[in-house]
């Protein structure tokens, strides 16, 4: 117990005094996130959070996990690092999302194969249980690459990434204490340390975001504990037996999770483009042309993660297939209901010439085709057409 306390106290601390310092720096080296038509904050703001995070969360388990406890924990560390430092170059120079991609991809052989921590067994989902070797590799790489990426791009709203996986990390954390499974209890509890010391700083508004850096370690971290997770609460002689171990991980990773899937469905086979094209189809985006703050927003998914949990959880004893079918029909029905109260976004259009429109027309010369705006915006007489147009963000 000494030990937990310590871990979460010491990744707190490590995070909160350096975030200060982080900020002040990344304004004086100009190393900020500049806003432009795509992107939601209003002013320059420091992304290298995610240093801070990273700093807290490896230097509390470097201290506080025994060695005789440590098991894998220096291939859990070596892939962090890793992470770190594809997020960090990212958040400085930017990189290509091939080479973003290579990064994960290393990461995930560490912890697949190095550390050995993989999905063997499908639980009974779709009827299969044990996993050809092969199959189960790619499976465990799979679903190591999509969490991590999965919070790399919720993480759009202020304070959105950082409490969803504050959310995960603590369920995890808690239930490998109970399950008496120290390494892991410490890792979870390790993040939640450094995420609640980074939450003070990323709510609205925001002094600092957490850049890919923070993001993708987040994921990872979830990702190692899913895994662990699924291998051990259902597995004979579990301290603490849960049923439908896979769907209660899926549960808790529901909304960064369906999210991802469902805008990489759109992009790939509606749109015809890449899936890490840009756009403003995730369900954060949906909730601010709702009219939500960004406050809000993190509270509403927050909420409704944690409810999707609790039901997930009164529900294990259902099957993995139907509780599997629950899930994705809620998920649906969630995302419909966002969009069907989506507020209509107003287009900004820029004239080729506006001399035509300098002098209003009189009461009894009517343009043909003249058209007001509700919105104020420019007057547009027949014959003459747009440059371009804009959506508001």
């Amino acid at each position: 117990m000494d030990n937990l306390f310590t871990v979460f106290f010491v990744s707190f601390f490590v995070t909160y005094v350096s975030l200060p310092v982080i900020i002040r720096i990344a304004d004086i080296k100009k190393l900020v996130d500049v806003p432009d038509t795509r992107k939601i904050h209003k002013r320059p703001t420091p992304s290298l959070g995610g240093f801070g995070i990273f700093a807290g969360f490896v230097l509390a388990l470097l201290v506080s996990v025994p060695s005789a406890a440590a098991g894998g924990m220096q291939y859990f560390i070596a892939a962090a690092f890793l992470i770190y430092l594809v997020g960090l170059k990212d958040d400085v120079l930017v990189i290509t999302p091939m080479k973003k991609f290579l990064g994960q991809l290393v990461a995930a052989f560490i912890v697949v194969n190095l550390a050995g921590l993989r999905l063997v067994s499908f639980h009974g989902v779709f009827g299969i249980h044990e996993l050809p070797y092969a199959v189960s590799l790619g499976l465990s790489y799979f679903s190591i690459i999509v969490i991590i990426n999965a919070f790399n791009l919720i993480d759009g709203v202020d304070g959105l990434a950082g409490t969803l996986g504050l959310i995960s990390a603590l369920i995890f954390g808690i239930y490998f204490y109970f399950a008496h499974d120290v390494l892991f209890s410490m890792m979870g509890l390790s993040l939640v340390g450094g995420l609640g010391a980074f939450l003070i700083f990323n709510y609205t508004p925001a002094k600092i975001f957490m850049g890919d850096t923070g993001s993708m370690l987040i994921g990872l971290v979830n990702a190692i504990l899913i895994l662990h997770f699924i291998r051990v609460a259902d597995a004979p002689g579990a301290v603490i037996p849960v049923a439908s171990a896979p769907l209660i991980a899926l549960s808790v990773l529901i909304v960064p999770l369906f999210d991802t899937l469902r805008v990489f469905t759109i992009r790939i086979f509606v749109h015809r483009k890449s899936p890490f094209s840009p756009d403003r189809s995730h369900i954060h985006h949906l909730l601010l042309d709702c009219g939500l703050s960004h406050t809000m927003v993190t509270l509403t998914l927050a909420l409704y993660n944690l409810l999707i949990i609790v039901a997930a959880v009164a529900l294990r004893n259902t099957g993995n297939d139907y509780l599997l079918i629950g899930l994705v029909a809620v998920s649906m029905a969630f995302t419909g209901l966002v969009i069907f109260f989506r507020l209509p976004r107003r287009p900004f259009v820029v004239m080729k010439s506006v001399a035509a429109v300098a002098t209003p027309p009189a009461d009894s010369q009517r343009l043909e085709g003249q058209h007001i705006p509700q919105n104020g915006g420019v007057v547009v007489p027949a014959g003459i057409q747009p440059v371009f147009s804009l959506e508001e963000e």
